[in-house]
């Protein structure tokens, strides 16, 4: 049966999602759970994407197929009682043979929060410690430009490994909360550093040593060294997944 698995992490103490030879990562933790449950049968997981090293996840999917015959229930508590406590197991679901967690996905969103308060050492895994005040409103308004379908070539790493770099955004916006920026992206998908990069760009608005037209023409331009520098993982999160509807 092939079972589609929700779940979440604290990327802090991991080397990514991917597996990686001598590296503790998201996804050999979940097969080696999945291997026990599964009658010690090697089980491959099939995620929606990878997340980088030190992000976090709230909401991430993916699919893998077992030999065994288990209720939804019954595989939720069994994994999670195989898992490492920052990894948690929310939901699985029984799918079609055919499903597959990352081809069929619609929409992706991910967040990014900033400290441009006073530094917070419990936060450091979790925010990005900025730590100074920035121009909200021109961030504001920057990220507009990245809303609908673009090639972002120039925000993308090792993008001449990527012949197709055109994505679509269909939400990019920023709010505050006291000392606390929130920045979200929700689009049909995203690239490598993708977002880390489009925030690294926002962050140098909020400086004021770029405008938001600096950000339209870095965009058109493809090329990744215009953009700059890569914001911190820690205050990233994969925080959505939606899928097509049948």
């Amino acid at each position: 049966m092939r079972f589609l698995i929700k779940f979440s992490y604290d990327g802090a103490n991991y080397s990514g999602f991917q597996t990686q030879k001598n590296k503790n990562t998201i996804q050999e933790n979940i097969e080696l759970a999945l291997k026990k449950v599964n009658n010690d049968k090697e089980t491959s997981l099939v995620a929606t994407g990878r997340t980088d090293k030190g992000v976090h996840a709230l909401c991430q999917y993916a699919h893998a197929d077992l030999e065994i015959n288990i209720t939804e229930a019954k595989l939720k508590r069994a994994l999670n009682s195989n898992l490492p406590n920052d990894i948690h197991v929310i939901e699985t679901k029984i799918v079609d043979s055919n499903f597959h967690a990352r081809y069929n996905v619609e929409k992706k969103e991910y967040q990014y929060l900033i400290n441009i308060g006073e530094y917070n050492p419990l936060q450091r895994n979790y925010v990005f410690q900025y730590n100074y005040q920035l121009n909200i409103d021109k961030m504001k308004e920057a990220i507009k430009v990245f809303i609908g379908t673009h090639d972002f070539r120039a925000f993308v790493t090792d993008n001449k490994e990527k012949e197709n770099c055109i994505r679509t955004i269909y939400k990019a916006n920023i709010e505050q909360e006291d000392n606390i920026i929130k920045i979200t992206f929700e689009g049909n998908g995203f690239l490598r550093y993708q977002v880390r990069n489009m925030v690294g760009i926002l962050i140098r608005v909020g400086e004021n040593k770029l405008s938001p037209k600096d950000v339209e023409k870095i965009l058109e331009s493809k090329d990744r060294k215009k953009s700059g520098k890569t914001a911190p993982p820690e205050g990233l999160y994969l925080t959505k997944i939606s899928y097509k509807k049948d």
